[in-house]
């Protein structure tokens, strides 16, 4: 360990540093951007949820600050929701299913799952069609929308891809993030 007094010069005494010693492996843990860390021990598995991921009672209509985040697998830090039902809906062939974000699904469904979901799980059984257009009532019911930091001269003069990227760099941090899901972790 090294010392300095007062008026003595720095002195340190040798300190040996060995090899680790009782050493066994636990279990192998992998992390899956939708699901976090898959393979903890039951000891270091943090609790679980009850309650909706956000600072409110709705997952809806509420700031993504606000909520519980998690990334995906481009590194965007995204509310944990939408990346669960982006997994239902890949799990399920939503993207496969025709007009999956345009046919919109009967409004008594809508209005049963969004409060399923309001206890941060995806309900089995929910028509794909019914997620999708959760999904974008997500996005629409943001307190203030992706783009909105923007003027609107900026986003009607961007014609070109490169336009676009540049544009994009503008962005707050949280809504680059949902705008880059948006667009390229959708599809």
């Amino acid at each position: 360990m090294c010392s300095v007094g007062a008026g003595e010069e720095r002195g340190c005494s040798a300190m040996e540093i060995g090899w680790p010693t009782e050493v066994r492996h636990v279990s192998h843990v992998t992390f899956d951007p939708f699901s976090g860390f898959l393979g903890l021990p039951d000891e270091l598995e943090p609790e679980r949820l009850r309650r909706v991921p956000s600072a409110s009672v709705s997952v809806f209509g509420v700031s993504a600050e606000s909520m519980q985040c998690s990334h995906d697998n481009r590194g965007n830090s995204v509310p944990t929701i939408l990346l669960s039902m982006q997994r239902h809906l890949y799990s399920q062939g939503g993207l496969q299913v025709e007009g999956i974000f345009r046919i919109n699904a009967d409004n008594s469904q809508e209005v049963y799952f969004r409060e399923q979901l309001n206890t941060g799980s995806i309900p089995e059984g929910i028509d794909l069609h019914c997620l999708a257009g959760l999904i974008k009532a997500w996005f629409r019911e943001l307190p203030s929308g992706v783009l909105d930091s923007l003027t609107p001269d900026q986003v009607m003069h961007c014609n070109t891809e490169e336009e676009c990227s540049q544009l994009v760099k503008f962005l707050p941090p949280s809504e680059a993030a949902l705008l880059d899901w948006a667009i390229k972790g959708m599809l």
